[in-house]
């Protein structure tokens, strides 16, 4: 069996030209390399440098044994970066929906992911209809995602109140039609909802702004250029909730936490997460004891 530390000084020896400055390299004295390199001789049973003087440069044989010697130390040193690495807990992939990404949920996620340096999250926020295809396919192992009331499936689910909502500073006329309406694009649930409720109150409708992200949506309600159907977490101080004004009642909605059936441990530990989360938006179950950032870092 070939010796690392004899081969780790030959590669020194080829690399500097000689034994002097290869001692320097591997912190060996001269004489320490010239008797490793004689050892290594020996094993191998064939001369492997040619000693002019100071110089030393290799054989025929040398040149050989030089390309193993290199690839075994690198073989070695790559070894020993592995096993000193700790233990990965791999990669989450997490759906969320667009406004719990703008509510709190982001900064105990961002917590949690602090609090485990070996865990790597993968977080997609999205519609709802986007988040369950991923779900499906096998691309997510977690996720949040909004359905209509009472929809079977997942490990949890809370209700959601909708509201109607309009510029506090510039609010809609409600007793004109078209109504304008702020809305996300095809496929959101809470567009859905606010077009039916408004066909089912005989009411016509324009759109007046689509937003592919919540933020312009709250913007464009906060502008006055439309309502718009917001569940509470998503309403600000510039928003007023508008009390039906000959508009239908709204349909709730619901948050279900549905993780993938091979999802990790560690998948299902934010799930939990989630699930504490949840809850506390929840007025009718709201937690009790220390706060869920509070929970969050224990848990991690």
């Amino acid at each position: 069996m070939l010796d690392i530390e004899l081969l780790r000084s030959f590669v020194s020896v080829v690399d500097s030209g000689g034994f002097t400055r290869a001692g320097e390299r591997v912190h060996r004295t001269q004489s320490t390399v010239s008797q490793q390199i004689k050892r290594l001789e020996e094993s191998v049973g064939r001369p492997l440098l040619v000693r002019n003087g100071k110089q030393a440069t290799p054989t025929e044989e040398g040149e050989r044994l030089l390309t193993y010697a290199r690839r075994i130390l690198a073989l070695e040193q790559e070894a020993r970066d592995v096993v000193s690495q700790p233990v990965v807990e791999g990669v989450v992939r997490l759906g969320i929906p667009e406004d719990f990404a703008a509510y709190r949920l982001v900064e105990l996620l961002s917590d949690f992911a602090r609090g485990r340096p070996t865990l790597r999250l993968d977080v997609r926020c999205g519609l709802s209809v986007v988040l369950r295809g991923l779900l499906d396919r096998g691309d997510l192992d977690v996720a949040l995602i909004k359905r209509n009331l009472g929809e079977s499936g997942g490990i949890a689910s809370w209700p959601e109140r909708l509201q109607w909502v309009t510029s506090k500073k510039h609010p809609v006329d409600l007793s004109r039609d078209p109504v304008p309406i702020a809305v996300a694009e095809q496929g959101c649930l809470y567009r859905n909802r606010l077009i039916h409720a408004l066909e089912s109150a005989g009411r016509t409708w324009h759109v007046a702004y689509t937003s592919p992200n919540l933020p312009g949506i709250q913007a464009a309600v906060a502008a006055g250029l439309g309502v718009a159907v917001l569940p509470d977490v998503a309403i600000t101080d510039r928003h007023r909730i508008i009390d039906t004004h000959g508009l239908a009642p709204l349909t709730n909605t619901e948050i279900a936490l549905i993780v993938s059936e091979r999802a990790s441990p560690a998948a299902r530990r934010i799930a939990d997460v989630l699930a504490e989360f949840c809850t506390e938006l929840d007025p009718r179950r709201r937690a009790q004891g220390q706060p869920a950032k509070q929970r969050l870092a224990a848990k991690a």
